[in-house]
């Protein structure tokens, strides 16, 4: 009996496509498109609508993430698994950020990948027992501190990322350069940073995933 859950599966190396196809088939899911690329992913999902696409992140043209941001922008129903060798902070908080329903890492055994499917096909996210650690240990607590900061200090904090001067700051916000000194010692004294020399420069270059 064929599994009413429909699948467009999509990854740029032909023996892991073919393979995972394979294992889908034999618990009888519906293999309704193949990809070797991000630009037949989403060709395929936009025409065939599938429940699932399962997604390699790092493909040609394309990458996973930007097939399934260009499907949000044209409201598909499709919800998305991530496949992937990445485990850093800064690709769960992509995917959080996205919205994206599975992250699945590729050495994991097949039951994974099947239990991912099951449990996001019933509307719940699923995501690697290791992401949930990473999440919850630095993704999580990153999050909740910025939410100390109003907008104006959110972005303020982006363009310390970005490596801007107090003065370009002030200019590019139509500020003076003392406002903006006086908002930079606001966010290190909310972020609770130690006040010492460039010490926000540093902060903001190694969260700039959840700044930017």
């Amino acid at each position: 009996m064929i599994n009413t859950i429909t699948l467009v599966v999509a990854d740029d190396h032909p023996l892991l496509l073919c393979g995972l196809v394979g294992q889908l088939k034999e618990y009888n899911y519906n293999v309704i498109g193949t990809a070797e690329n991000g630009v037949q992913a989403l060709t395929k999902i936009m025409e065939l609508q599938p429940t699932i696409a399962i997604l390699d992140e790092e493909m040609p043209m394309l990458t996973g993430f930007e097939v399934i941001q260009k499907c949000k922008e044209k409201q598909v129903d499709t919800k998305f698994i991530i496949l992937t060798s990445h485990k850093e902070k800064a690709f769960i908080y992509k995917a959080h950020k996205l919205n994206i329903s599975g992250y699945i890492i590729k050495d994991e055994p097949f039951t994974e990948v099947h239990n991912c499917i099951q449990s996001v096909s019933k509307g719940t996210p699923y995501f690697s027992a290791v992401f949930n650690a990473v999440f919850n240990d630095k993704v999580v607590p990153q999050l909740q501190i910025l939410k100390l900061l109003s907008p104006s200090e959110r972005t303020i904090v982006r363009l310390v990322a970005q490596e801007k001067s107090s003065k370009d700051i002030a200019v590019l916000l139509s500020l003076s350069a003392r406002t903006i000194e006086k908002h930079r010692s606001n966010i290190i004294n909310k972020l609770g940073l130690a006040k010492e020399k460039d010490i926000l420069n540093i902060w903001a270059k190694e969260n700039i995933e959840f700044v930017l």
